[in-house]
């Protein structure tokens, strides 16, 4: 194997420095190999990356957290629709039904199988070559739709601040500064993100910290512990569908972190602790904030986008208020950030497969694809001008599609390869794995159901998602007519 991992074209070495790997995730090479993959131009060869500029644990957790939530900032809309008890029986239950199975998965998948450009790698290894490019190309369809939205975010709480900084032209130009900074700081690698990522935490969260103890002492100071505050008040017009739709997308994005595996040190251990403890974080930065103002009486059917904004000013002051609007503007920019790192792998791995341009392969010295962080930061900068903050349920339809995927990969590697040494295995045998995907593909189809009535560009939002993911069998069709065109 070892005279096959030294010939043909790049690609193909990359190829086959991938697909031989052994139980530590790691390819096997010759010293006479070595000397010649250290002779190819940097641009091209597979990279490297050296134990020191891997992402440790709690920068993976970091990660982890701002590629699901980035705090409160999106339960708004949960309270509006749903009103606070029913928004907390959601943000606790749902984790169990959603998160903690595609927690699992990813623990298990990442940790068996760590691979550059994860989920994809998991669905072609267990499904093939079609099956895999339809997961990558479903991931990156939802990604056009997901991640206008945070340059929006970082726009919407930077003009609460100063709104004629983002008057006119100006915010487009912010929103287009916010792309083009964070592609600039992706290149300096997956440790930096990740370890920019922890520090944000806890300058995005320190506001509401003093947020949720302002509405403690509000609560215990006006009911001297024995009120409910609003906790029970209704809401005037509920929307329980589009709660859970929503409360949905708060808590997606789990697989993303498992794009960077190569990344990330001892990817083995550090996946499942960081799936597990990046989902307790969220819980309770979720659900700690919104018990708080529900105590302190403040009244569900006021919140909307931006209303913690509002919250904070009435609990404790302007100065809160505006800690609360830097902290917006901090959460587009942490959300933003690393699911740019995990996006941009994917067509640098589909490169390496021949399922995309070789071009994606160039990379610099840190290991990081630029050619492929450019063109999804130019793609993402092209969808700045569409208003996608409605359009959860394109959102949800194709992520959803390719998280069962990862589910059956999941199942069907049970099958196919019982004996893959598994660092983390989800207890139980074939029957636990295929029952691990049923409560999120349940949540899944009653999201469909939920967002039947709702259209853009005139047809039926489902249709038009549905037609953007038969896309991906067309595309894939033409890109094997490519490849052999260029045989």
């Amino acid at each position: 194997m070892e005279r096959q991992l030294c010939s043909g074209s790049p690609r193909a070495k990359a190829v086959a420095w991938m697909r031989e790997e052994t139980s530590g995730g790691r390819a096997t090479e010759s010293s006479d190999c070595g000397a010649e993959r250290a002779a190819q131009p940097i641009a091209v060869r597979t990279p490297v990356f050296p134990k020191g500029n891997q992402m440790r644990l709690l920068p993976l957790v970091g990660a982890t957290y701002f590629m699901v939530a980035g705090g409160p900032y999106g339960l708004e809309d949960i309270i509006g629709k749903a009103g606070y008890w029913r928004a907390l029986l959601l943000l606790a239950v749902i984790p169990f039904l959603w998160s903690l199975p595609t927690a699992l998965m990813v623990g298990e998948l990442a940790s068996s199988i760590p691979a550059e450009g994860g989920f994809f790698v998991w669905v072609r290894r267990a499904m093939g070559p079609f099956w895999g490019f339809q997961e990558a190309w479903l991931s990156l369809a939802a990604s056009v739709f997901d991640m206008a939205i945070y340059p929006t975010l970082f726009v919407l709480y930077l003009g609460r601040m100063a709104p004629t900084w983002v008057a006119s032209w100006r915010g487009t130009a912010w929103e287009i500064a916010v792309v083009a900074g964070c592609a600039l700081w992706n290149l300096r690698g997956a440790r930096t993100v990740g370890r920019s990522s922890v520090m944000l935490f806890c300058v995005l969260l320190a506001p509401f910290a003093v947020l949720i103890a302002a509405g403690l002492w509000t609560w215990l100071r006006a009911s001297h512990g024995l009120g409910s505050g609003a906790l029970l008040t209704p809401v005037p017009t509920p929307d329980l569908a589009g709660a859970v739709a929503v409360t949905l997308w708060n808590y997606m994005g789990w697989d993303n972190a498992s794009t960077v595996a190569q990344e990330v040190e001892n990817p083995q251990q550090n996946y499942p602790r960081a799936m597990l403890a990046a989902t307790a974080l969220v819980a309770a930065t979720y659900i700690l904030p919104l018990l708080a103002v529900a105590l302190a009486g403040l009244a569900p059917g006021e919140f909307s986008t931006g209303a913690w904004t509002d919250a904070a000013r009435t609990l404790a002051g302007p100065l809160l208020a505006l800690g609360v609007v830097a902290g917006g503007m901090i959460n587009g920019v942490g959300m933003f950030n690393p699911l740019m790192m995990s996006y941009s792998r994917l067509p640098f791995v589909m490169a390496e497969e021949g399922q995309a341009p070789e071009v994606l392969l160039r990379h610099n010295r840190r290991g990081v694809p630029w050619v492929s962080v450019a063109a999804c930061a130019a793609i993402w900068g092209l969808a700045l001008g569409f208003s996608f903050e409605r359009l959860i349920s394109i959102d949800l339809v194709l992520y959803g599609a390719s998280l069962l995927l990862e589910f059956a990969a999941l199942a069907l590697l049970r099958v196919r390869e019982p004996d893959l040494v598994r660092p983390f295995r989800v207890p139980g045998g074939v029957m636990v794995a295929v029952a691990l995907g049923v409560a999120p593909a349940g949540l899944i189809a009653y999201a469909m159901w939920a967002a039947r009535d709702e259209r853009i560009l005139g047809v039926s939002a489902l249709l038009f998602a549905a037609m953007v993911g038969l896309l991906g069998a067309v595309l894939y069709a033409l890109q094997i007519r490519w490849r052999r065109a260029g045989a």
